[in-house]
């Protein structure tokens, strides 16, 4: 027997994505025993089992694997032919899911997506801000806006800005504390740190003449969120090691003050992220384009 209901499948690639049958509902917006008695139908219909189901949550069977890579490829060729419609007709339409760091999206990306928005009355924006890197081939996001050098080759990556991170402290913390003039003198000093990759960064390396050397700070205070190491920085809590792009309000206004300006830090340039097996729609490349054109105008010395 042949899948009856296309729109089944959706229960499918969202239980996958979801792992419980729960969260699949919730995301589509019906009761849990409907989502189940939909996964049953469909395996009904196909006469075999696609998840293999516990009381904490469903893994995909083989053969449920493959229809799943099946249902994905289906879904994206309807959008592809949805987004050459909505391009015939000259304008962009849909929904663009962006993930970007926290204080990178109040300091800079807010007024660059509400100046994109504006430029696309039908489009719909769906934002998730957080330093958590999220699975661009697996999670609801079409583009992921992030720091540093990606490793997973299944994603397309489009570097937005070359950019690498300044250590910085408030005027009030350096009167109070004094001034490192070494990264050895780190040491003797409270240093702010946040998670980067879901690890907390505490490995920070500066280069002279070529020689690079790493101090492994401590200090106080951590956070999940880089946005809250910057703002204890700011109100002298300690030190820390930032992308200038975060800081460079602060940096203009003297709110914070460079710290070992004669030292490299290593590179970390920002990113976006595309899944590289995936239909891209033309919103979203016309809002990754819009970024880079963005970026490009920020100044040398606010990008370094």
């Amino acid at each position: 027997m042949k899948i009856e209901n296309l729109a089944d499948l959706h229960v499918l690639v969202r239980t996958a994505r979801g792992g419980t049958l729960t969260a699949a509902a919730r995301t589509l917006g019906i009761t849990p025993a409907a989502a189940s008695a939909t996964l049953k139908r469909l395996e009904a219909q196909l006469g075999t089992r696609l998840f293999e189901r516990s009381t904490r949550a469903m893994r995909l069977t083989s053969q449920g694997q493959i229809l799943l890579d099946y249902a994905q490829r289906a879904f994206e060729l309807l959008a592809e032919g949805e987004s050459q419609v909505d391009a015939d007709r000259g304008a962009l339409v849909g929904t663009v899911r962006v993930a970007a760091p926290s204080d990178l999206t109040r300091n800079l990306l807010l007024p660059l997506f509400d100046e994109f928005m504006l430029a696309h009355p039908g489009l719909q924006l769906q934002l998730s801000v957080a330093d958590r890197v999220l699975d661009v081939t697996r999670d609801e996001v079409d583009i992921a806006i992030r720091f540093g050098t990606p490793a997973d080759s299944r994603l397309v990556a489009r570097m937005l800005v070359a950019s690498s991170p300044v250590c910085s402290a408030s005027p009030d913390y350096l009167r109070r504390h004094g001034t490192p003039q070494t990264p050895q003198d780190l040491l003797r000093h409270n240093c702010i740190t946040f998670d980067r990759g879901g690890r907390r960064h505490r490995a920070w390396r500066f280069c002279r003449d070529g020689q690079w050397t790493e101090v492994r700070v401590d200090g106080d205070r951590s956070a999940d969120d880089a946005s809250l190491a910057r703002e204890w920085a700011v109100a002298g809590a300690g030190i820390v090691l930032k992308s200038e792009i975060d800081q460079r309000r602060d940096l203009a206004s003297g709110a914070l003050v460079p710290l070992l300006t004669e030292w490299q830090t290593e590179p970390y340039p920002l990113h976006a992220l595309l899944p590289s097996g995936r239909f891209i729609p033309n919103r979203v490349r016309a809002l990754v384009d819009f970024l880079a054109l963005k970026f490009s105008a920020i100044p040398a010395a606010s990008a370094s």
